[in-house]
């Protein structure tokens, strides 16, 4: 599913390259500006800086006069909006919202002001592109254009100080759409460590049980069950070949030693 994110007269240029900064890092590369306020605001320094390496999107943007062109070709038109209003599309946060979304749950209404070219939500099964609007920094969306929207996406935070700037609030925005989409996997910080096989620990245990016997912890007139609990241990702990090497190693001191 095609998915946009639209700044709607942005103000502050960092705050495009922060939007495109998080994008990439959750894989969207959609961005359209709206009218904003510098009409060289992706080639401005402070974008570029901001933007982190995020350069491919910035490069990908477009600027359009008219929040109509941005939203060519989306059917699913989401808001964000902090201030509450009283009249408006259901405000849901990002998880509930995307949930039903994903599982095709969303009653059909009609949003106010929709334009022809927009579907209603009643295609949430085949929706074509789903769009993310964010307002000005300074006053936030219109209630026009909130209007038009399908939803109103409120991330929960602190009642006492919800304030989030554009940047972080996209990037909130687009991990919840991202994790609803199957999102991505966990990146090991490390190679995986082969575990030890079978023999490898026996051979282990036998070096270990030398040692013992040396340190005269273990009397092999009368073992008892010492070495079965340890080998019991170990499988437990799914020790690996290098775990394998330390511990043979710390026998082998032992041993030189006596």
């Amino acid at each position: 599913m095609q998915t946009r994110f639209i700044l709607i007269n942005t103000s502050h240029a960092g705050n495009v390259g922060a939007a495109a900064r998080a994008m990439k890092t959750m894989g969207f590369d959609d961005l359209v500006l709206v009218a904003p306020r510098w009409a060289n605001v992706l080639r401005r320094e402070e974008t570029i800086q901001r933007a982190s390496g995020a350069l491919d999107v910035l490069d990908k943007c477009r600027i359009v006069e008219t929040l109509d062109e941005a939203l060519d070709g989306m059917s699913h038109l989401c808001a964000t909006a902090m201030t509450p209003r009283d009249f408006g599309p259901p405000t849901r946060s990002p998880r509930a919202h995307f949930e039903l979304l994903s599982k095709g749950e969303l009653s059909a209404q009609n949003p106010q002001g929709l334009e022809a070219g927009v579907a209603s939500s009643s295609e949430a099964t085949t929706q074509t592109g789903v769009a993310f609007l964010f307002g000005s920094e300074r006053f936030g969306m219109r209630n026009e254009d909130v209007y038009r929207c399908h939803v109103c996406l409120s991330i929960p935070s602190n009642p006492q100080f919800g304030s989030l700037n554009i940047g972080a609030a996209l990037q909130v925005i687009a991990y919840e759409w991202r994790l609803a989409l199957g999102g991505f996997g966990v990146q090991a910080a490390a190679p995986t460590a082969g575990l030890a096989d079978a023999a490898q620990v026996a051979g282990m245990l036998a070096h270990l049980e030398q040692s013992l016997i040396a340190l005269e912890f273990l009397d092999p007139a009368a073992p008892k069950k010492l070495m079965p609990r340890l080998n019991a241990l170990f499988n437990r702990a799914q020790v690996t070949q290098e775990e394998i090497h330390i511990l043979r190693g710390i026998a082998k001191a032992i041993l030189q030693q006596k």
